[in-house]
């Protein structure tokens, strides 16, 4: 740059030379900052990264072989847990796409095995069967909902259970239980 400037003054090369030579290097000087930029930029993100997976590591390490998983584990492994809405309203068999996004690194899927092309026929054909009975279903508990059926099977589903829970209640006073103690033998 210093020699380009020393021969315009010199008039070794004439300005419109030197001005169309020094926009080249200022351009290629820009564009040498911003990818030396983007370059740093990329090396924290690595080392941001490194030290994530390191942690990571090291929690895993922590827990290496553990006899019950404790809300103090999961707390440490676990970010987030994202539950999504249902493929279909209505049924208790629809599929639902959970993501667990884990501390350290984010969400992660295992990968997955390569299947040939007859197992993934095999597998499109099992899921279009399950497919096509779910839909039955789903249409046959819309026909009795409809009808009344669906409440009339509700309301005898509902007594019996009543019942059910009314008899461990007899039995347990009779055992000498405290209903503190009877609430959570109910739920179960």
């Amino acid at each position: 740059m210093c020699r380009i400037y020393e021969d315009m003054i010199l008039e070794k090369i004439p300005n419109t030379r030197y001005e169309i030579l020094n926009n080249q290097y200022e351009t290629e000087q820009r564009e040498l900052s911003k990818e030396i930029d983007g370059l740093e930029k990329a090396i924290k993100r690595y080392e941001k990264e490194t030290n994530r997976a390191k942690k990571f590591i090291r929690l895993i390490e922590r827990y290496d072989n553990f006899d019950e998983l404790t809300p103090t584990i999961i707390n440490e492994f676990v970010e987030k847990i994202l539950i999504h809405e249902r493929d279909r309203k209505g049924s208790q068999t629809a599929n639902q796409k959970v993501e667990i996004y884990f501390n350290f690194i984010g969400n992660y899927e295992p990968p997955k095995e390569e299947l040939s092309e007859e197992e993934m026929q095999k597998l499109r054909e099992e899921e279009e069967k399950e497919r096509v009975r779910k839909d039955r279903l789903h249409q046959n508990y819309l026909k009795r909902k409809a009808n009344g059926k669906q409440k009339e099977y509700e309301d005898r589903y509902k007594a019996r259970r009543e019942k059910k829970k009314q008899d461990k209640l007899k039995v347990l006073k009779r055992a000498g239980i405290p209903v503190c103690e009877m609430q959570n033998i109910l739920i179960e």
